[in-house]
C-alpha cells in the first residue's frame, strides 16, 4: 500500500495504470518508477545528485536493488507490514530505494514533499516506523521536538514538541545520510529513544553499504558493512568494496577510510578533497570537524546555526591557502576577529583558515546537499 496525496493505493492498482493526476513532481516520479517497477522492468538508470563531481547516469539493475534493500531490512529487522516515510527526491536514488525497499519488503509506504520538515504535514494517525532524512531533515525535526527542553518554551510549543518527540521515539529505525553528522547534530541525537543511523554509500551502490548507530549503548564512530559487502583499501588508503549491491564487482571509491580490527571503518575524508597548502597535505573534512566542534563549545563565535564548509583558494606564496566559507550575513569587525584568533588557537599551522568568506546564500544540489563548486564559482 502506498499513502499519496492523503489516499491509500493499492500496488495492484498503480501496476495497471490507475488514472492519477500527479499533483507534484514527487509523485510523479513516485508513479513513474512504481509502475516500471511493479511491472517487472530490470534495469534502470538513475541520475548522480553532483556532490562530488559533475552529475551523470548510472544504470542499476533489478537484482542490485533488490539486494541492497534485503540487506538494510535484515540489518535493521525490518518486517513487512511496517510503514516507511519517503521524504527524500524519489528521482535520486535515496528517494527511489525507500520505495525499492516497500515493494521488496512488505513495507506500507508514505509519500510525502521533500520539505525540510516532512512531518509538519503528515496526519497524526499514520504511524511511521522507518525513516531516512538527510541532516537538514534531521535537525529541523530535532528542533523542533527539543524545543521544550529551553527554559523559554511556550505552552504551544511544548505541544508541538511533544508531538514531534513522540513520532521520531516510536520509530523502529531511521536513517541519516546524504551528508556529513556535525557534533551538534550528534547530541541532539543521542537524546531520542529510538535507533538513529548514520549512513555511507553512494548512487553506484543503490544507497548505502555501511550504517554507523549514533546514539544508545551501540553507538559508534565507525561504520559496519551490510550484510554480504566485503570492504578493503588501495595504497592510498582508499575504500574499495564489493557485494551484491555492487553486481559482485569491485567498486574503488576515493573515500579514505581507517579500517578497524572487526571489520568496520572509520570515514576519514576524501582523497581529493586535500588542499595542499606550502606542501602540508591539508583534509578538508578534519579541518571541518575541528570547526564544528569550536563552534559547539563556543556558540558566541555564530557558527552554531550557520552552514559552512572549507576549501582552497589560489595562492601566490602558499599554492593554495585554506578559507573558510561562511553562508549568510558577514559577521562584524569584532566577532570576525574573535573568530580567527580561536580558529588559530583550535587548528595547526597551515590548516586554519586564513580567509573567512561569507555570501548569501550557498549553491544547492537537487537533493540539498551544499554544491561547493558551484558556491565558490558564484564567489569568483
Amino acid at each position: 500500500m502506498i499513502w499519496i496525496d492523503g489516499r491509500w493505493w493499492d500496488e495492484t492498482a498503480l501496476a495497471q495504470g490507475v488514472e492519477f493526476a500527479a499533483s507534484s513532481e514527487q509523485v510523479q516520479a513516485t508513479l513513474d518508477f512504481s509502475r516500471a517497477w511493479l511491472r517487472g522492468d530490470d534495469a534502470f538508470k538513475v541520475q548522480t545528485s553532483g556532490s562530488t563531481g559533475a552529475p551523470k547516469p548510472i544504470h542499476l539493475t533489478r537484482s542490485q536493488m533488490e539486494a541492497s534493500a534485503r540487506a538494510t531490512g535484515a540489518a535493521l529487522g525490518l518486517a513487512p507490514g511496517m510503514t516507511a516515510l519517503v521524504c527524500l527526491p524519489v528521482r535520486y536514488i535515496a528517494g527511489r530505494m525507500l520505495l525499492v525497499r516497500g515493494f521488496v519488503l512488505g513495507l506500507r509506504l508514505v509519500i510525502v514533499e521533500p520539505a525540510s520538515d516532512p512531518l509538519a504535514d503528515l496526519p497524526d494517525d499514520i504511524a511511521i516506523d522507518v525513516a531516512s532524512f538527510v541532516p537538514l531533515q534531521m535537525q529541523t525535526l530535532l528542533d523542533r521536538a527539543l524545543v521544550a527542553d529551553s527554559d523559554s518554551c511556550f505552552p504551544d510549543d511544548a505541544a508541538q514538541a511533544f508531538r514531534y518527540r513522540r513520532r521520531l521515539d516510536a520509530m523502529h529505525a531511521i536513517l541519516v545520510g546524504g551528508g556529513p553528522v556535525s557534533p551538534t547534530l550528534e547530541a541532539q541525537i543521542r537524546k531520542l529513544k529510538s535507533p538513529v543511523y548514520h549512513t555511507y554509500g553512494m548512487t553506484e551502490t543503490a544507497t548505502h553499504v555501511a550504517l554507523r548507530r549514533l546514539n544508545g549503548v551501540d553507538a559508534t564512530t565507525a561504520f559496519a558493512p551490510l550484510p554480504g559487502v566485503d570492504i578493503g583499501v588501495d595504497d592510498r588508503g582508499c575504500l574499495h568494496l564489493r557485494g551484491p549491491m555492487t553486481a559482485g564487482a569491485v567498486l574503488q571509491t576515493n573515500d579514505l577510510v581507517e579500517l578497524q580490527s572487526d571489520g568496520s571503518f572509520v570515514w576519514v575524508g576524501r582523497w581529493d578533497n586535500v588542499i595542499n597548502s606550502g606542501g602540508v597535505k591539508v583534509h578538508v573534512e578534519s579541518v571541518e570537524a575541528a570547526i564544528e566542534a569550536l563552534a559547539a563549545e563556543q556558540p558566541e563565535l555564530g557558527l552554531t546555526r550557520r552552514r559552512f564548509f572549507v576549501a582552497g583558494l589560489p595562492d601566490e606564496r602558499l599554492g593554495q591557502a585554506v578559507a573558510l566559507i561562511v553562508e549568510g550575513a558577514a559577521f562584524d569587525e569584532d566577532r570576525q576577529t574573535q573568530l580567527r584568533w580561536a580558529l588559530n588557537q583550535a587548528l595547526p599551522r597551515h590548516h586554519a583558515p586564513r580567509q573567512i568568506i561569507f555570501t548569501p546564500r550557498f549553491a544547492g544540489t537537487p537533493t540539498g546537499k551544499i554544491d561547493r563548486s558551484g558556491t565558490l564559482v558564484a564567489l569568483t
